[in-house]
Protein backbone atom coordinates (compact mmCIF):
# COMPACT_ATOMS: atom_id res chain seq x y z
CA UNK A 1 0.00 0.00 0.00
CA UNK A 2 3.21 2.20 0.00
CA UNK A 3 2.39 3.43 -3.30
CA UNK A 4 0.91 7.40 -4.07
CA UNK A 5 -2.60 7.32 -5.55
CA UNK A 6 -4.52 10.75 -6.75
CA UNK A 7 -7.73 9.43 -5.03
CA UNK A 8 -8.21 7.36 -2.46
CA UNK A 9 -12.20 6.75 -1.90
CA UNK A 10 -13.76 5.27 0.90
CA UNK A 11 -17.13 2.99 1.36
CA UNK A 12 -18.82 0.81 -1.63
CA UNK A 13 -21.87 2.73 -1.71
CA UNK A 14 -23.73 4.05 -4.73
CA UNK A 15 -22.42 7.42 -4.52
CA UNK A 16 -18.54 6.66 -3.73
CA UNK A 17 -18.67 4.07 -6.47
CA UNK A 18 -19.75 6.54 -9.49
CA UNK A 19 -17.48 8.87 -8.86
CA UNK A 20 -14.51 5.78 -8.18
CA UNK A 21 -15.50 5.09 -11.66
CA UNK A 22 -16.20 8.50 -13.38
CA UNK A 23 -12.34 9.38 -12.23
CA UNK A 24 -10.70 6.40 -13.31
CA UNK A 25 -12.69 7.15 -16.70
CA UNK A 26 -10.63 10.33 -16.60
CA UNK A 27 -7.41 8.44 -15.79
CA UNK A 28 -6.81 9.22 -12.36
CA UNK A 29 -5.10 6.55 -10.35
CA UNK A 30 -7.83 5.45 -7.50
CA UNK A 31 -7.51 2.95 -4.69
CA UNK A 32 -11.25 2.31 -3.13
CA UNK A 33 -11.58 0.96 0.75
CA UNK A 34 -14.24 0.02 2.59
CA UNK A 35 -14.40 -1.54 6.03
CA UNK A 36 -16.84 -3.86 5.32
CA UNK A 37 -16.63 -7.57 3.58
CA UNK A 38 -19.40 -6.52 0.53
CA UNK A 39 -20.08 -3.60 -2.04
CA UNK A 40 -22.28 -1.55 -1.06
CA UNK A 41 -22.15 -0.08 1.87
CA UNK A 42 -25.61 1.54 3.29
CA UNK A 43 -26.78 0.88 -0.39
CA UNK A 44 -26.35 -2.79 -0.24
CA UNK A 45 -28.66 -5.58 -1.14
CA UNK A 46 -29.49 -8.33 1.42
CA UNK A 47 -30.87 -11.46 1.17
CA UNK A 48 -33.46 -12.99 3.73
CA UNK A 49 -31.27 -14.00 6.39
CA UNK A 50 -29.10 -11.37 6.11
CA UNK A 51 -32.09 -9.49 6.70
CA UNK A 52 -33.58 -11.81 9.60
CA UNK A 53 -30.08 -11.67 11.45
CA UNK A 54 -30.03 -7.55 11.22
CA UNK A 55 -33.16 -7.05 12.13
CA UNK A 56 -34.15 -10.05 14.57
CA UNK A 57 -30.51 -10.90 15.96
CA UNK A 58 -31.33 -14.67 14.19
CA UNK A 59 -30.48 -16.18 10.76
CA UNK A 60 -33.44 -18.41 10.69
CA UNK A 61 -36.39 -16.78 8.91
CA UNK A 62 -40.09 -18.39 8.99
CA UNK A 63 -39.63 -21.23 6.04
CA UNK A 64 -43.19 -20.11 4.77
CA UNK A 65 -41.21 -16.95 3.58
CA UNK A 66 -39.54 -18.70 0.95
CA UNK A 67 -35.73 -19.43 -0.03
CA UNK A 68 -33.64 -16.65 1.60
CA UNK A 69 -31.15 -16.63 -1.90
CA UNK A 70 -34.28 -15.48 -3.64
CA UNK A 71 -34.56 -12.43 -1.55
CA UNK A 72 -32.76 -8.95 -2.79
CA UNK A 73 -33.54 -6.22 -0.50
CA UNK A 74 -32.13 -3.14 -0.72
CA UNK A 75 -31.57 -1.15 2.08
CA UNK A 76 -31.48 2.35 0.22
CA UNK A 77 -34.60 1.23 -1.96
CA UNK A 78 -35.00 4.08 -5.13
CA UNK A 79 -36.04 4.21 -8.41
CA UNK A 80 -33.86 5.46 -11.72
CA UNK A 81 -35.80 8.20 -13.77
CA UNK A 82 -35.40 6.95 -17.58
CA UNK A 83 -34.18 10.14 -18.80
CA UNK A 84 -32.51 10.92 -14.96
CA UNK A 85 -28.89 12.34 -14.84
CA UNK A 86 -28.15 8.50 -13.26
CA UNK A 87 -28.88 6.54 -17.04
CA UNK A 88 -26.88 9.75 -18.52
CA UNK A 89 -24.27 8.41 -16.25
CA UNK A 90 -24.79 4.69 -16.99
CA UNK A 91 -24.74 5.52 -20.49
CA UNK A 92 -21.58 8.03 -20.66
CA UNK A 93 -19.54 5.27 -18.98
CA UNK A 94 -20.98 2.55 -20.70
CA UNK A 95 -21.93 0.90 -17.39
CA UNK A 96 -25.07 -0.33 -19.26
CA UNK A 97 -23.38 -3.37 -20.20
CA UNK A 98 -23.09 -4.54 -16.53
CA UNK A 99 -27.39 -3.85 -16.22
CA UNK A 100 -30.53 -5.62 -17.17
CA UNK A 101 -32.85 -2.83 -16.41
CA UNK A 102 -37.02 -3.00 -16.53
CA UNK A 103 -39.46 -0.45 -15.90
CA UNK A 104 -41.32 0.25 -13.12
CA UNK A 105 -45.24 -0.51 -13.47
CA UNK A 106 -46.99 2.30 -11.87
CA UNK A 107 -46.34 6.06 -10.32
CA UNK A 108 -49.19 6.95 -7.68
CA UNK A 109 -49.96 9.96 -5.53
CA UNK A 110 -52.26 9.78 -2.05
CA UNK A 111 -54.57 12.72 -2.28
CA UNK A 112 -57.70 13.11 0.26
CA UNK A 113 -57.10 9.09 1.73
CA UNK A 114 -56.88 7.55 -1.30
CA UNK A 115 -53.86 6.15 -4.04
CA UNK A 116 -54.16 8.05 -7.99
CA UNK A 117 -52.56 7.10 -10.51
CA UNK A 118 -50.32 10.36 -11.64
CA UNK A 119 -51.58 12.35 -14.45
CA UNK A 120 -48.42 13.28 -16.48
CA UNK A 121 -49.83 14.62 -19.71
CA UNK A 122 -52.82 16.92 -20.90
CA UNK A 123 -54.05 13.26 -22.05
CA UNK A 124 -54.13 12.17 -18.84
CA UNK A 125 -55.15 15.39 -17.19
CA UNK A 126 -58.61 15.43 -18.73
CA UNK A 127 -58.98 11.69 -17.91
CA UNK A 128 -57.85 11.99 -14.27
CA UNK A 129 -60.35 11.38 -11.16
CA UNK A 130 -58.11 13.50 -9.04
CA UNK A 131 -59.43 16.88 -10.36
CA UNK A 132 -62.83 18.33 -11.27
CA UNK A 133 -64.16 19.18 -14.88
CA UNK A 134 -62.81 22.91 -15.14
CA UNK A 135 -59.62 22.19 -13.04
CA UNK A 136 -58.77 19.58 -15.58
CA UNK A 137 -58.98 22.16 -18.42
CA UNK A 138 -56.97 24.24 -16.44
CA UNK A 139 -54.54 21.50 -15.95
CA UNK A 140 -54.36 20.21 -19.40
CA UNK A 141 -53.37 23.65 -20.16
CA UNK A 142 -50.37 24.42 -17.62
CA UNK A 143 -49.04 21.01 -19.05
CA UNK A 144 -49.14 21.74 -22.48
CA UNK A 145 -47.14 24.74 -21.54
CA UNK A 146 -44.45 22.83 -20.22
CA UNK A 147 -44.63 20.16 -22.75
CA UNK A 148 -43.71 23.10 -25.16
CA UNK A 149 -41.26 24.79 -22.87
CA UNK A 150 -37.66 24.97 -24.43
CA UNK A 151 -35.10 26.82 -22.56
CA UNK A 152 -33.61 27.92 -25.91
CA UNK A 153 -36.82 29.38 -27.38
CA UNK A 154 -37.93 32.43 -25.58
CA UNK A 155 -41.33 31.95 -27.63
CA UNK A 156 -42.44 29.09 -26.18
CA UNK A 157 -42.14 31.06 -22.80
CA UNK A 158 -45.13 32.86 -23.25
CA UNK A 159 -43.03 36.03 -22.36
CA UNK A 160 -42.24 34.10 -19.05
CA UNK A 161 -38.28 34.69 -17.47
CA UNK A 162 -38.45 31.24 -15.73
CA UNK A 163 -35.09 32.28 -13.59
CA UNK A 164 -37.23 35.44 -12.09
CA UNK A 165 -40.53 34.10 -11.80
CA UNK A 166 -41.65 31.82 -8.83
CA UNK A 167 -42.98 28.37 -9.01
CA UNK A 168 -45.76 29.85 -7.31
CA UNK A 169 -46.52 32.47 -9.45
CA UNK A 170 -46.80 30.36 -12.72
CA UNK A 171 -49.00 27.95 -10.85
CA UNK A 172 -51.51 31.15 -10.11
CA UNK A 173 -51.06 32.19 -13.76
CA UNK A 174 -52.96 28.80 -14.72
CA UNK A 175 -55.19 29.28 -11.74
CA UNK A 176 -54.33 25.47 -10.56
CA UNK A 177 -56.41 24.47 -7.12
CA UNK A 178 -53.86 23.25 -4.03
CA UNK A 179 -54.48 20.04 -4.36
CA UNK A 180 -53.65 19.77 -8.27
CA UNK A 181 -50.48 21.93 -7.25
CA UNK A 182 -49.86 19.19 -4.31
CA UNK A 183 -49.74 16.28 -6.80
CA UNK A 184 -47.37 18.26 -9.91
CA UNK A 185 -44.85 19.81 -7.02
CA UNK A 186 -44.37 16.10 -5.19
CA UNK A 187 -45.05 13.37 -7.53
CA UNK A 188 -44.39 15.30 -11.38
CA UNK A 189 -41.68 17.78 -9.90
CA UNK A 190 -40.55 15.27 -7.49
CA UNK A 191 -40.04 18.27 -4.54
CA UNK A 192 -39.68 16.80 -1.10
CA UNK A 193 -41.61 19.70 0.56
CA UNK A 194 -43.15 22.99 -0.39
CA UNK A 195 -40.50 25.16 -0.33
CA UNK A 196 -39.62 24.95 -4.35
CA UNK A 197 -42.97 27.37 -4.90
CA UNK A 198 -41.15 30.80 -3.46
CA UNK A 199 -37.98 29.51 -6.12
CA UNK A 200 -37.80 30.09 -9.54
CA UNK A 201 -39.96 28.21 -11.47
CA UNK A 202 -37.37 27.44 -14.19
CA UNK A 203 -36.06 23.88 -11.91
CA UNK A 204 -39.65 23.05 -11.11
CA UNK A 205 -40.75 23.39 -15.07
CA UNK A 206 -37.76 21.30 -16.01
CA UNK A 207 -38.01 18.60 -13.34
CA UNK A 208 -42.07 18.02 -14.74
CA UNK A 209 -40.52 17.88 -18.31
CA UNK A 210 -38.16 15.13 -17.07
CA UNK A 211 -40.79 13.31 -15.60
CA UNK A 212 -42.96 13.22 -18.75
CA UNK A 213 -40.09 12.81 -21.46
CA UNK A 214 -38.96 9.98 -19.34
CA UNK A 215 -42.80 8.62 -18.64
CA UNK A 216 -42.78 8.63 -23.21
CA UNK A 217 -39.41 7.07 -23.11
CA UNK A 218 -40.06 3.61 -23.04
CA UNK A 219 -44.41 3.77 -23.08
CA UNK A 220 -44.37 1.97 -19.70
CA UNK A 221 -46.69 2.76 -16.80
CA UNK A 222 -44.36 5.13 -15.01
CA UNK A 223 -41.26 7.21 -16.12
CA UNK A 224 -38.84 4.80 -13.73
CA UNK A 225 -36.87 2.51 -14.23
CA UNK A 226 -35.51 -0.46 -11.93
CA UNK A 227 -32.38 -2.81 -12.49
CA UNK A 228 -33.22 -6.81 -11.78
CA UNK A 229 -32.01 -8.06 -8.72
CA UNK A 230 -32.00 -5.06 -7.24
CA UNK A 231 -29.87 -1.75 -6.57
CA UNK A 232 -27.21 -3.52 -4.83
CA UNK A 233 -25.78 -4.65 -8.84
CA UNK A 234 -25.18 -0.91 -9.32
CA UNK A 235 -22.06 -0.05 -6.99
CA UNK A 236 -20.98 -3.34 -8.01
CA UNK A 237 -20.96 -2.38 -11.59
CA UNK A 238 -19.62 1.32 -11.08
CA UNK A 239 -16.97 -1.12 -9.36
CA UNK A 240 -15.83 -3.22 -12.52
CA UNK A 241 -15.75 0.07 -14.76
CA UNK A 242 -13.09 1.50 -12.02
CA UNK A 243 -11.43 -1.50 -12.17
CA UNK A 244 -11.72 -1.75 -16.04
CA UNK A 245 -9.65 1.60 -16.03
CA UNK A 246 -6.84 0.58 -13.23
CA UNK A 247 -8.61 1.35 -10.34
CA UNK A 248 -7.68 -0.89 -7.04
CA UNK A 249 -10.13 -2.49 -5.03
CA UNK A 250 -9.50 -3.67 -1.30
CA UNK A 251 -12.62 -4.87 0.72
CA UNK A 252 -12.52 -5.94 4.24
CA UNK A 253 -9.86 -3.24 5.38
CA UNK A 254 -10.50 -1.88 8.78
CA UNK A 255 -9.72 1.38 10.65
CA UNK A 256 -9.88 3.44 7.48
CA UNK A 257 -8.39 6.44 9.19
CA UNK A 258 -7.59 9.67 6.77
CA UNK A 259 -4.29 11.68 7.34
CA UNK A 260 -3.99 15.16 7.53
CA UNK A 261 -0.49 17.31 7.49
CA UNK A 262 -0.12 19.62 9.67
CA UNK A 263 -1.74 22.69 7.78
CA UNK A 264 -5.06 20.43 7.49
CA UNK A 265 -4.96 18.95 3.93
CA UNK A 266 -4.98 15.66 2.74
CA UNK A 267 -1.74 13.16 2.05
CA UNK A 268 -3.04 9.29 2.69
CA UNK A 269 -5.03 7.55 4.00
CA UNK A 270 -3.98 4.32 6.86
CA UNK A 271 -5.65 0.90 7.15
CA UNK A 272 -3.87 -2.01 9.52
CA UNK A 273 -0.61 0.44 10.25
CA UNK A 274 -0.28 1.00 6.53
CA UNK A 275 -0.43 4.18 4.82
CA UNK A 276 -1.33 5.05 1.60
CA UNK A 277 -0.25 8.41 0.05
CA UNK A 278 -2.95 10.81 -1.93
CA UNK A 279 -3.84 14.05 -3.06
CA UNK A 280 -7.37 13.66 -2.42
CA UNK A 281 -9.93 11.31 -0.77
CA UNK A 282 -13.69 10.75 -1.15
CA UNK A 283 -15.68 9.58 1.18
CA UNK A 284 -18.68 8.22 3.13
CA UNK A 285 -19.52 10.09 6.17
CA UNK A 286 -18.99 7.76 8.94
CA UNK A 287 -15.41 7.75 7.95
CA UNK A 288 -14.88 11.62 9.27
CA UNK A 289 -16.50 11.62 11.90
CA UNK A 290 -15.07 15.07 12.91
CA UNK A 291 -16.35 16.59 9.53
CA UNK A 292 -19.93 15.96 9.65
CA UNK A 293 -22.99 16.93 11.66
CA UNK A 294 -26.20 15.37 11.64
CA UNK A 295 -29.11 17.24 10.59
CA UNK A 296 -31.88 14.43 10.46
CA UNK A 297 -33.05 10.91 10.76
CA UNK A 298 -34.63 8.91 8.39
CA UNK A 299 -37.08 6.40 9.46
CA UNK A 300 -38.12 3.39 7.48
CA UNK A 301 -40.50 0.53 7.93
CA UNK A 302 -39.23 -2.78 5.20
CA UNK A 303 -42.19 -5.36 4.51
CA UNK A 304 -42.88 -8.71 3.17
CA UNK A 305 -46.42 -8.87 1.75
CA UNK A 306 -47.78 -11.83 -0.66
CA UNK A 307 -50.09 -9.12 -2.77
CA UNK A 308 -49.06 -5.57 -4.26
CA UNK A 309 -50.47 -2.24 -2.68
CA UNK A 310 -53.74 -2.19 -2.86
CA UNK A 311 -55.46 0.67 -5.86
CA UNK A 312 -51.83 0.57 -7.51
CA UNK A 313 -53.28 -1.69 -10.05
CA UNK A 314 -51.75 -4.76 -9.46
CA UNK A 315 -48.91 -3.27 -9.70
CA UNK A 316 -45.58 -5.02 -9.23
CA UNK A 317 -43.75 -2.04 -8.88
CA UNK A 318 -44.84 1.27 -7.92
CA UNK A 319 -44.36 4.33 -6.27
CA UNK A 320 -46.93 6.22 -4.33
CA UNK A 321 -45.79 9.63 -2.93
CA UNK A 322 -47.65 11.17 0.39
CA UNK A 323 -47.55 14.56 -0.06
CA UNK A 324 -46.54 16.47 3.12
CA UNK A 325 -50.02 18.71 3.13
CA UNK A 326 -51.78 15.20 2.96
CA UNK A 327 -50.44 13.95 6.47
CA UNK A 328 -50.08 17.41 7.74
CA UNK A 329 -46.07 17.14 8.10
CA UNK A 330 -43.05 19.12 7.04
CA UNK A 331 -41.95 16.69 4.03
CA UNK A 332 -42.56 13.81 2.11
CA UNK A 333 -43.69 9.76 3.12
CA UNK A 334 -42.91 7.60 0.21
CA UNK A 335 -44.01 4.06 -0.41
CA UNK A 336 -41.79 1.50 -2.72
CA UNK A 337 -43.11 -1.87 -3.87
CA UNK A 338 -41.27 -4.27 -5.88
CA UNK A 339 -41.84 -8.03 -6.49
CA UNK A 340 -40.89 -11.08 -7.77
CA UNK A 341 -41.24 -9.57 -11.20
CA UNK A 342 -37.82 -7.86 -10.65
CA UNK A 343 -36.13 -10.56 -8.92
CA UNK A 344 -35.64 -9.74 -5.44
CA UNK A 345 -38.39 -12.12 -3.61
CA UNK A 346 -39.33 -15.61 -4.45
CA UNK A 347 -42.27 -15.97 -6.48
CA UNK A 348 -45.60 -14.67 -5.31
CA UNK A 349 -43.61 -12.22 -2.95
CA UNK A 350 -43.64 -8.36 -3.03
CA UNK A 351 -40.99 -6.05 -0.96
CA UNK A 352 -42.72 -2.75 0.25
CA UNK A 353 -41.24 0.17 2.00
CA UNK A 354 -42.15 3.38 3.43
CA UNK A 355 -40.00 5.79 4.58
CA UNK A 356 -40.26 9.66 5.69
CA UNK A 357 -37.79 11.89 7.34
CA UNK A 358 -38.43 11.07 11.14
CA UNK A 359 -40.13 14.72 12.67
CA UNK A 360 -40.89 13.27 15.68
CA UNK A 361 -39.49 11.05 18.67
CA UNK A 362 -41.86 8.42 17.49
CA UNK A 363 -40.91 7.34 14.19
CA UNK A 364 -42.63 4.12 14.09
CA UNK A 365 -46.21 6.17 14.76
CA UNK A 366 -44.60 8.51 11.89
CA UNK A 367 -45.11 5.96 9.34
CA UNK A 368 -48.22 4.50 10.11
CA UNK A 369 -50.32 6.71 7.41
CA UNK A 370 -48.30 4.87 4.90
CA UNK A 371 -47.71 1.09 6.45
CA UNK A 372 -51.79 1.26 6.39
CA UNK A 373 -52.22 1.60 2.93
CA UNK A 374 -50.00 -1.76 2.28
CA UNK A 375 -52.81 -3.79 3.32
CA UNK A 376 -52.16 -7.60 5.39
CA UNK A 377 -48.08 -8.05 5.82
CA UNK A 378 -46.47 -10.92 6.67
CA UNK A 379 -43.35 -9.05 7.98
CA UNK A 380 -42.06 -6.04 9.21
CA UNK A 381 -38.84 -4.38 10.19
CA UNK A 382 -38.36 -1.10 11.18
CA UNK A 383 -35.21 0.78 10.73
CA UNK A 384 -33.94 4.55 11.74
CA UNK A 385 -30.58 6.17 10.83
CA UNK A 386 -29.14 9.34 10.64
CA UNK A 387 -28.19 11.95 7.99
CA UNK A 388 -25.43 13.58 7.94
CA UNK A 389 -23.86 16.46 5.93
CA UNK A 390 -20.17 17.23 5.50
CA UNK A 391 -18.82 20.37 7.28
CA UNK A 392 -15.66 20.96 6.00
CA UNK A 393 -14.33 22.76 3.03
CA UNK A 394 -13.37 20.73 0.79
CA UNK A 395 -11.31 23.15 -1.29
CA UNK A 396 -9.31 23.53 0.97
CA UNK A 397 -8.56 20.20 2.51
CA UNK A 398 -9.13 17.87 -0.50
CA UNK A 399 -11.30 15.73 1.64
CA UNK A 400 -14.55 14.59 -0.46
CA UNK A 401 -17.32 13.78 1.80
CA UNK A 402 -20.72 12.49 0.45
CA UNK A 403 -24.37 13.51 2.09
CA UNK A 404 -25.98 10.75 3.62
CA UNK A 405 -29.24 9.40 1.19
CA UNK A 406 -32.28 11.02 1.89
CA UNK A 407 -35.72 9.28 2.10
CA UNK A 408 -37.11 9.65 -0.82
CA UNK A 409 -37.68 6.54 -3.43
CA UNK A 410 -35.99 7.87 -6.45
CA UNK A 411 -31.97 8.90 -7.36
CA UNK A 412 -32.76 12.50 -9.09
CA UNK A 413 -31.01 14.11 -5.37
CA UNK A 414 -28.66 11.27 -5.10
CA UNK A 415 -27.13 11.93 -8.66
CA UNK A 416 -26.90 15.70 -7.84
CA UNK A 417 -24.69 15.13 -4.90
CA UNK A 418 -22.13 13.14 -6.89
CA UNK A 419 -22.35 15.54 -9.89
CA UNK A 420 -21.57 18.51 -7.73
CA UNK A 421 -18.97 16.30 -5.97
CA UNK A 422 -17.06 15.10 -9.28
CA UNK A 423 -16.91 18.89 -10.28
CA UNK A 424 -15.11 20.29 -7.06
CA UNK A 425 -12.78 17.25 -6.96
CA UNK A 426 -12.10 17.88 -11.12
CA UNK A 427 -12.88 21.15 -12.00
CA UNK A 428 -15.05 20.70 -14.59
CA UNK A 429 -18.67 19.33 -15.37
CA UNK A 430 -19.41 16.24 -16.25
CA UNK A 431 -20.72 16.40 -20.04
CA UNK A 432 -24.17 14.34 -20.07
CA UNK A 433 -24.83 15.45 -23.54
CA UNK A 434 -25.58 11.64 -24.50
CA UNK A 435 -27.67 9.31 -26.90
CA UNK A 436 -30.40 7.72 -24.43
CA UNK A 437 -31.61 5.52 -27.17
CA UNK A 438 -27.71 3.33 -25.76
CA UNK A 439 -30.20 2.05 -23.04
CA UNK A 440 -32.98 0.38 -23.08
CA UNK A 441 -35.05 -1.64 -20.81
CA UNK A 442 -37.81 -4.43 -20.61
CA UNK A 443 -41.17 -3.47 -20.40
CA UNK A 444 -43.03 -6.78 -20.69
CA UNK A 445 -44.52 -8.28 -17.56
Amino acid sequence: MDEEYDVIVLGTGLKECILSGLLSVDGLKVLHMDKNDYYGGESTSLNLNQLWKLFKGSDKPPEELGSSKDYNVDMMPKFTMANGELVRILIHTDVTKYLNFKVVDGSFVYNKGKIYKVPATDVEALKSPLMGLFEKRRARKFFIYVQDFEESDPKSHEGLDLNKVTAREIISKYGLEDDTVDFIGHALALHSDDSYLDQPALEFVKRMKLYTESLARFQGGSPYIYPMYGLGELPQAFARLSAVYGGTYMLNKPECKVEFDSSGTVIGVTSEGETAKCKKVVCAPSYVPDKIKKVGRVARAICIMSHPIPDTNDSHSAQVILPQKQLGRKSDMYLFCCSYAHNVAPKGKYIAFVSAEAETDNPQEELKPGIQLLGPVEEIFFDIYDRYVPTNDSSADNCFISTSYDPSTHFESTVKDVLETYTKITGKVLDLSVDLNAASAETEQ
